[in-house]
């Protein structure tokens, strides 16, 4: 449980960094975390047809909006930035929902 937690913490430090907008080389630090986070996170998903599935799902989904904010900032920052906003909204709230509270031997 100990590492779903640090990936949870680090995707979720990543969308903070990115919604306080440090620079974009903060920026895109942030996103490498979430990108780190989701990746760690996705060996305690629960399985496909289990009930709770969901912060998983929405974690995944932030981040994929986010690296496309990442690459429409590039073309049209406006629509990148509230693009961004959405994505690590979503990563956050994932995160709250899949944050283990206790271990699962108590």
């Amino acid at each position: 449980m100990r590492a779903l937690r640090l990936s949870l913490l680090l995707a979720a430090a990543g969308a903070l960094v990115i919604l306080l907008r440090f620079g974009d080389v903060a920026s895109f630090a942030g996103l490498a975390a979430i990108l780190a986070g989701t990746v760690l996170s996705a060996p305690y998903a629960p399985p496909p047809d289990a009930p709770g599935r969901g912060w998983w799902t929405m974690l995944a989904s932030g981040t994929a909006i986010t690296i496309v904010a990442a690459a429409l900032s590039l073309v049209a920052e406006t629509a990148g930035g509230l693009l961004a906003v959405l994505g690590c909204v979503l990563v956050a709230i994932a995160v709250a929902l899949g944050f283990p509270i206790r271990s699962e031997s108590a």
